[in-house]
């Protein structure tokens, strides 16, 4: 009990800050925020504040950098369910922004949410070379070589049986990259530079086991209990690990990734208590 009263009071201090950081103005910031403030795990923000926290930072250090981040996953979501992309009607257990405010407004939302994630890092506490650094390590999870490069290869991959590697790779763009980065940023927000490298190596190795599970729960899930349409990757003609091995040694993977993220949180953080319990939750999450 004690580490899920930690996850919701990391959950809640963040839903407080994206709240204050981006009021209401006008229709744009209405569409900004109904994604942005529709609930959801926070996973993202939350490791940022954790890592901080495991490198002997504060989380007033933390605290704007970690919604920078969930800024930023929020457009990648916006975009992701947009007619040109996954084409889907339901995020969070809500209609999806596009279906509210249609899809122009949709977009210059999710264009909006990018731009501010940069503000709300480069704006926060902390010295120069931590902002530069965190915001640096944001673009790059964000662009061709992360987030952007990821969904392409999901989108262009459609219909076409991928290898592993293939798959590995679009899963490390589109889900990996942003959940390293936001353990990246946490270290660096306690400027402890020198675990960049380790902090990068869990968020990739738990951004896969984070996928595999997803790929699980969309074919055996229900739309109920996700809060988002489930069967997609199969009707969009997606390629997962899932569609190329099997449920069983998707499972086994989770295992492996799950204790190789283990491992280093052992070795290089001195396996922090709280880290080491959300890892293995993830691991056996339902949602």
């Amino acid at each position: 009990m004690e580490n899920e009263a930690r996850l919701e009071a990391d959950r809640l201090q963040i839903e407080g800050r994206l709240a204050s950081i981006l009021p209401q103005r006008d229709r744009l910031t209405e569409a900004m925020r109904y994604s942005l403030l529709a609930g959801g795990k926070r996973l993202r923000p939350i490791l940022t504040l954790e890592f901080c926290r495991a490198c002997g930072g504060e989380d007033r250090a933390a605290l704007d950098a970690a919604c920078g981040v969930e800024l930023l996953h929020t457009y990648t979501l916006i975009h992701d369910d947009l007619p040109a992309m996954d084409d889907d009607g339901l995020r969070r257990g809500k209609p999806t922004n596009h279906v509210v405010y249609g899809e122009w407004l949709a977009l210059l939302a999710g264009d909006a949410l990018q731009a501010e994630a940069f503000a709300a890092i480069l704006s926060g506490p902390g010295s120069h070379r931590a902002r530069a650094e965190a915001a640096a390590i944001l673009a790059e999870a964000a662009g061709s070589r992360g987030v952007c490069h990821g969904q392409f290869l999901d989108l262009d991959g459609e219909g076409r049986r991928l290898s592993e590697a293939e798959i590995t790779a679009l899963n490390e763009g589109k889900t990996g990259a942003l959940i390293s980065a936001a353990c990246r940023i946490g270290c660096v927000c306690a400027e402890r530079y020198e675990l960049l490298s380790a902090a990068g190596a869990y968020g990739r190795e738990l951004g896969l086991a984070f996928q595999l599970r997803d790929d699980l729960l969309d074919a055996r899930s229900t739309t109920a209990e996700l809060g988002k349409p489930v069967g997609s990757d199969e009707k969009n003609g997606k390629a997962t690990l899932l569609s190329l091995y099997g449920e069983e040694r998707c499972r086994e993977l989770i295992r492996e990734t799950t204790d190789r993220a283990l491992d280093i949180l052992r070795k290089d953080f001195g396996g922090p208590g709280f880290l080491l319990w959300l890892t293995e939750k993830l691991a056996g999450r339902s949602k």
